[in-house]
């Protein structure tokens, strides 16, 4: 009789706590939600993870579990967008240039030194050119909820240090196994090595290159410093992190489910946004603290890098379509006129 009670209990709140989001429970179902990442648990990228699974429980009255998978524990993440468009997995979150195979234009987000600051990123991944990619997701069988974030990247070298635009001449550096990648590196004077993420710490350990970029958080949680003894501010391109849900699953859900998800993927991305900078915050201590020799490139190195990337970023520009960089230039200027 006790726990006939507490059950009836349990579910008078999950009622309750439905009719308070204004939802009705016959238009929910008993759903489970696999939602892997790449990062290790206690990266910024699983707490957004682990907040969008509170939120999906509790705006579902608990029926809707979201499970995380940190760790890459089911497999890469172009693995596991085959199997969200084969309909086994549910949902990830990648960067979202890692979606270019997919969507071309995805790539855009990869333009060097696009983005001054957060707010610029912000300003283009919320408005109505990261909408409009999100949306082109679709053709390929998933679908775009929103853009959490991880930071930008840095270079950090395992010897030789990076304290000027010069210094990258002949370095090997590893980079993310995508074209617009390999051209921005060898573009700016390095050997461009592509490589998994998860070869780069032996390979910096055993000296089969020289050096790679991150963003701060990755090179904390992944003990990077331990190979990597110098780190050089560059923030050469910024990291936005896509939340997508497989189409399949997704044409399965009602029209409540399927606002469950996206008003919890968005209302995650300011939480997780601001624990990510956070973090990066402290990530930057944490690797000085460990030992790391940190240089900075003056605006006059930078400059010297955007003139060199640019047979590169030419080269992207006809990839992702002239318009759409206009488009994302425009919504950058409009940040910093304050407009």
């Amino acid at each position: 009789m006790i726990a006939f009670r507490r059950t009836l209990l349990a579910a008078s709140v999950a009622a309750a706590s439905l009719l308070s989001f204004g939802v009705s429970a016959q238009d929910i179902q008993a759903r489970t939600i696999k939602f892997p990442s790449a990062s290790q648990k206690g990266h910024p990228q699983v707490m957004g993870v682990e907040h969008f699974a509170e939120l999906v429980a509790k705006k579902s009255g608990g029926k809707m579990v979201v499970k995380s998978f940190p760790g890459g524990s089911l497999g890469p993440d172009a693995q596991v967008v085959s199997a969200m468009q084969g309909g086994t997995v549910e949902m990830n979150v990648m960067n979202a240039s890692l979606l270019a195979g997919n969507i071309k234009e995805m790539a855009v987000f990869d333009y060097p030194f696009l983005f001054a600051n957060a707010q610029e990123a912000d300003a283009v991944a919320d408005g109505a050119v990261g909408r409009k990619l999100l949306d082109k997701l679709q053709e390929r069988g998933l679908v775009g909820l929103a853009y959490w974030d991880l930071g930008f990247r840095q270079m950090h070298t395992a010897k030789k240090p990076i304290r000027n635009a010069d210094e990258l001449k002949g370095m090997k550096m590893r980079v993310i196994p995508t074209s617009q990648y390999v051209d921005f590196m060898n573009a700016i004077g390095a050997n461009a090595t592509p490589m998994p993420y998860t070869e780069t710490y032996s390979a910096l350990e055993q000296g089969a290159i020289d050096g790679m970029t991150n963003p701060l958080l990755n090179i904390v949680s992944e003990k990077f410093y331990e190979v990597s003894k110098h780190l050089t501010l560059s923030n050469h391109m910024y990291t936005p992190q896509a939340v997508i849900v497989s189409k399949k699953f997704w044409d399965k859900l009602s029209a409540t489910e399927q606002k469950i998800l996206q008003d919890a993927a968005s209302e995650t991305a300011l939480y997780q946004r601001k624990v990510a900078r956070e973090e990066a915050t402290k990530a930057l201590a944490e690797l000085k603290k460990q030992g790391m020799q940190v240089h900075e490139l003056t605006a006059q190195d930078i400059a010297k890098l955007r003139e060199r990337a640019k047979p590169a970023t030419d080269k992207l520009t006809q990839q992702v379509g002239e318009p759409l960089v206009k488009e994302v230039f425009a919504a950058v200027e409009k940040v910093r006129s304050g407009k």
